[in-house]
């Protein structure tokens, strides 16, 4: 098998905090404790928890967006954390993120072009018609028009600000997407066309996601790989059909009982 594309090991993280008593030790909060994943080319892994789970703390740790406490996670082989600011520049061609809420991740003094082309510009090496070009395509690529360029985030619906954050995330042309909850604050009609295009995209340009969700219909939709997380660590983990079918972890069951449809992600491939 080719080399791993994504790499977790025994990632721990723990936050400090306030002292209650002056003389007292401070306490500490495990967000993450020992876990670990591999993530290979064309495989999408979705990672599954309730809210304090830990999942956006992870997601932040793949994306080398914050620090572990200990343990490492590799991108193609590299340790993100142990590069040099400026390789860890050029690696991030390779990784993108989509966040949750598309209100507060686009920033709404900015176009729609420079927020599309911004991981561009950071990139650095790109003339701006280059840029203005791979932001067009990247539109076009997610059901937008290359004339939105000039628009601002407030001229677009909830689902439309989506979209223009998967192009963000998609004009570097990344082997990996991260996508933290990316449709829980939508409509569930329009979860369910961002979910499609998220698919339509992974199947034309070969990209791998690893998707956190606390909802399994959701991962059922999209990943080949489910890992459960509770309590900091990782429960439970197989491919989605076997996890509703025979889940082995209580907590996995109880994730289970709170997914509406009888046949899981059904609502979600019939839609949009």
């Amino acid at each position: 098998m080719s080399e791993p594309l994504l790499q977790v090991e025994n990632l721990v993280r723990e936050y400090t905090l306030p002292r209650e008593k002056l003389f007292q030790p401070p306490g500490k909060v495990h967000a993450l404790n020992g876990v670990s994943f591999t993530i290979h080319a064309g495989r999408s892994l979705g990672i599954v928890g309730e809210s304090g789970s830990g999942k956006s703390t992870l997601a932040r740790l793949v994306m080398a967006l914050d620090k572990p406490t200990s343990g490492r996670v590799r991108m193609l082989g590299r340790d993100l954390h142990a590069l040099p600011r400026e390789e860890l520049r050029e690696a991030r061609r390779d990784f993108q993120m989509v966040f949750q809420d598309p209100y507060g991740s686009l920033d709404p003094r900015q176009t729609v072009e420079r927020i599309v082309s911004e991981p561009l510009s950071a990139q650095g090496g790109i003339t701006r018609a280059d840029q203005r070009k791979r932001a067009s395509e990247a539109l076009e690529a997610v059901g937008l028009r290359s004339n939105d360029l000039g628009k601002y985030p407030h001229e677009f619906s909830g689902g439309q600000r989506q979209r223009v954050a998967i192009a963000r995330a998609l004009v570097t042309r990344p082997r990996l997407i991260v996508a933290d909850e990316p449709v829980s604050a939508l409509d569930v009609s329009v979860q369910a066309q961002v979910l499609n295009l998220m698919q339509d995209l992974q199947a034309e340009f070969g990209i791998t996601y690893m998707l956190i969700s606390h909802d399994l219909a959701v991962v059922h939709h999209l990943c080949e790989d489910v890992a459960v997380l509770w309590q900091g660590r990782i429960v439970e983990q197989g491919p989605p059909e076997r996890l509703f079918t025979a889940a082995e972890h209580p907590y996995t069951r109880t994730l289970l009982a709170a997914v509406p449809e009888a046949e899981p992600g059904a609502a979600l491939r019939t839609a949009g």
